[in-house]
């Protein structure tokens, strides 16, 4: 199969190939091309001169963990009965026809995090998944990391419990303690695998699911607005030698310099929003690209529910109003929201050997409120 006659904008370093073709095999892109196909089938789509992206990808929400119009039936969140739960998977939680993910499937975007809630100092494990499938085991791409919070939201989740933390050392405390028995835990397995005669240690979930990131295999995602916190997140994740990224950064703009130095990335967002709690106080558009000029790796996201996922190319529209290069906000839902995620061999690029993720637009403003794709690809199968 090809989509020829088309302007593809590959998010690579090949830019945009002016009328070109892509051939796709199954699920994948077999070749991108300048020019038309020698033959054209009938299965082939003529993008009629249009241009195609790569689907867009929202590298932080809560899509079908809280479901859309209703109340607590649908809302699979948060675990607020106890502060540290990374054994909780979203892969469990998500319901994939919330119709939400109709709704980012006509914004053009693909692929999402999407994420346990910052209700809990650790709230679980995430999700990386495609928004067009039938059950939640197909439109898995990988379970991406260990969500994390600090600041005011388990402050406030458990003061009005009377219970820890109410306090952002206890916070802070809840996280070292997990990840220090989570490490004791991986010791014990290692001298248990090594000499016969020590005992495997008793099975504990929730240390189970830390094996991945004590092992950086995967992300701690730190929900974090005040720079206070993002530094506490920095340090924690030294303590243990931990990868991670900070979410939603409100306050980085203002030490972009020392994020650098740090090597932090960060998902922005969101920033369609108001300053609904005082941690976000500093909430302003021009911030990912004060972020992005210092030398951070951003990407931009909604937080849906807090913002409709399918305002996620508004969302870049308005880093471009605060300041950023047109083409950077494009990376930042794209290629860079891949990289941060660690799944940019599989999406966020048109290149031989990506998942056939694609969307045509007829003209070549896709973060134009007024403009939607007439075609959605996800696995090489038209969903829209």
């Amino acid at each position: 199969m090809r989509l020829y006659n088309a302007n593809i904008h590959t998010m690579t370093e090949k830019g945009i190939i002016i009328n070109g073709y892509i051939e796709i095999e199954n699920d994948k892109i077999t070749a991108v091309k300048q020019g038309n196909p020698d033959n054209i089938s009938d299965e082939d789509i003529d993008a009629k001169g249009g241009h195609i992206y790569p689907g867009f990808i929202d590298a932080h929400t809560h899509l079908g963990i809280i479901e859309d119009g209703i109340d607590f039936e649908g809302d699979d969140c948060n675990e607020s009965t106890d502060p540290f739960t990374p054994d909780l998977r979203a892969l469990d939680g998500v319901n994939p026809y919330d119709r939400c993910f109709s709704e980012a499937i006509k914004a053009g975007v693909t692929t999402v995090m999407t994420s346990p809630g910052s209700a809990n100092p650790c709230g679980g494990t995430m999700l990386i998944l495609k928004t067009a499938g039938r059950y939640i085991d197909e439109m898995k791409i990988s379970e991406g990391g260990i969500k994390f919070a600090l600041g005011e939201n388990p402050k406030s989740v458990y003061n009005r419990r009377d219970e820890t933390p109410v306090t952002r050392m206890a916070t802070a405390s809840i996280i070292r303690e997990g990840l220090t028995k989570a490490k004791r835990y991986l010791k014990d397995m290692e001298t248990a695998e090594n000499d016969l005669d020590e005992a495997v240690p008793d099975y504990d979930s929730k240390c189970e699911a830390l094996l991945p990131l004590l092992k950086r295999e995967v992300k701690a995602h730190f929900h974090c607005h005040r720079r206070d916190d993002i530094f506490t997140a920095i340090r924690i994740a030294k303590e243990f030698d931990i990868d991670f990224v900070i979410v939603h950064g409100t306050e980085g703009h203002l030490v972009s310099d020392i994020l650098v130095e740090k090597n932090v990335d960060v998902i922005c967002g969101p920033i369609l929003c108001d300053r609904c709690k005082p941690e976000m106080k500093n909430l302003d558009i021009s911030a990912p690209e004060i972020l992005r000029k210092s030398g951070v790796n951003v990407a931009l996201c909604t937080d849906h529910t807090v913002i409709p996922i399918q305002y996620l190319p508004l969302t870049a529209c308005l880093a471009v109003k605060g300041g950023m290069p047109y083409e950077s906000a494009l990376e930042a839902i794209t290629c860079n929201a891949a990289k941060i995620l660690g799944i940019e061999d599989r999406v966020g690029s048109i290149a031989e050997g990506m998942d056939a993720d694609l969307q045509i637009y007829n003209n070549d403003d896709p973060l134009n409120l007024l403009c939607d794709p007439w075609l959605v690809m996800v696995n090489g199968k038209q969903v829209l």
